[in-house]
Formats: structure tokens, C-alpha cells, sequence
């Protein structure tokens, strides 16, 4: 059976310091944009929890490329630079695109970044190239708080997979139908 690469991403864990974002540009030589960016839950902006002291709640959800099984993204890219690899991971062919845009418009968790200069889009790659030599994707490498794991989700005996399990780890959107291979673990309640 092929693999199947994913994310589990531990909301409790993540504090919201963006490395994540940073490592990404790194890795990827950016100078503008990321394949990831941290969007704050619970409060009305950054760094502003809801709710009145003690009771305050807030956290972090850091939203790469969904690396979708059923990728909106896909069928809309009339140049069919958007193609999914056999172990799951979702990547556009740079060559292949024409910068149309029209996968900015179905992709439901708005991951593609156009680049006008280039007039081509870009996303997280899960960084396949790093995969390939079996070595974590780097952002997972270089997240501080231990928050975010990347394995086979195919694989039961898998630490992603074991940890989607034991935390009841959830996807984003399920209503459209994508099936993304990044899965979150709650934040704990907090007690009132």
C-alpha cells in the first residue's frame, strides 16, 4: 500500500509563534509569501483572547496546504499543472502554469499564493523534496513547540496516526468533500 503523507497539527502545543511561516520561506527561498500562515482563534485579533480574565480563550491554527485526496484545486487548473503524487502530496507544476488563477477560486482553504511578478501560483509542497530523502518536512523540523508531526496516515501503527486517535484529531471544512491529509488536535476546554 502506498503511502499516504499527512499532518497532525497539536493546537494545544502551538503558541502561535509563526517558525513555522519563517522556515517555510527559508526553505523555499521566498522572498514575499509563505506555504503556511498561523490564523488566530478566539480572540478578535492576535494576541486578544475572548472572554474576561480568568476565563480567557484562544489559540493558534497554522493552515498549510491541505494536501486534499479529492483536491478542489485539481479539476479547475485547466493546464493541469496541479497534479497529486502517488504517496498524496499535491504540487504545481511551475512549468505547467499559466497563472489563470482559477484554483485560487476552488480551493476552499485559500493555500495558493499567485505570484504577480511570475505570474505563476505556488503552495506548500509538504516539502516533497525533503520527503523524498525521507527527512521531515521543515517546518515540522523547526517548530519549537513540538506542535506539528508529519507521517504516513495510511500507517495505523504510525505516530500521526496514533495521535489522531488518542486526541480525536479533526480536519478543517469536511463539508466539501476534499478529505485533507492535515488533522488537528483540539485545545483543551477550558474550565469556567
Amino acid at each position: 500500500m502506498a503511502k499516504r503523507y499527512g499532518l497532525v497539527i497539536d493546537l494545544e502545543r502551538c503558541t502561535g509563534c509563526q517558525t513555522c511561516i519563517i522556515a517555510c520561506k527559508m526553505e523555499n527561498n521566498l522572498e514575499v509569501g509563505s506555504g503556511i500562515r498561523v490564523e488566530t482563534v478566539g480572540g478578535p485579533s492576535r494576541d486578544t483572547p475572548e472572554g474576561t480574565y480568568p476565563n480567557l480563550r484562544m489559540h493558534y491554527l497554522p493552515i498549510p496546504c491541505m494536501h486534499c485526496d479529492e483536491p478542489p484545486c485539481l479539476p479547475s487548473c485547466p493546464t493541469e499543472a496541479i497534479y497529486k503524487r502517488q504517496d498524496g502530496v499535491v504540487l504545481v507544476d511551475e512549468e505547467k502554469c499559466n497563472g489563470c488563477r482559477e484554483c485560487l477560486e476552488t480551493c476552499p482553504y485559500d493555500v495558493l499564493v499567485y505570484y504577480p511578478e511570475k505570474n505563476k501560483v505556488w503552495k506548500c509542497t509538504l516539502c516533497a523534496h525533503r520527503l523524498d530523502q525521507e527527512l521531515q518536512p521543515f517546518c515540522v523540523l523547526c517548530c519549537e513547540m513540538e506542535a506539528m508531526f508529519c507521517g504516513d496516515l495510511g500507517d495505523l501503527s504510525s505516530q500521526v496516526s496514533k495521535l489522531m486517535d488518542q486526541k480525536n484529531a479533526f480536519t478543517l471544512k469536511p463539508e466539501f468533500g476534499a478529505k485533507p491529509a492535515i488533522y488537528y488536535c483540539p485545545p483543551k476546554p477550558r474550565q469556567e
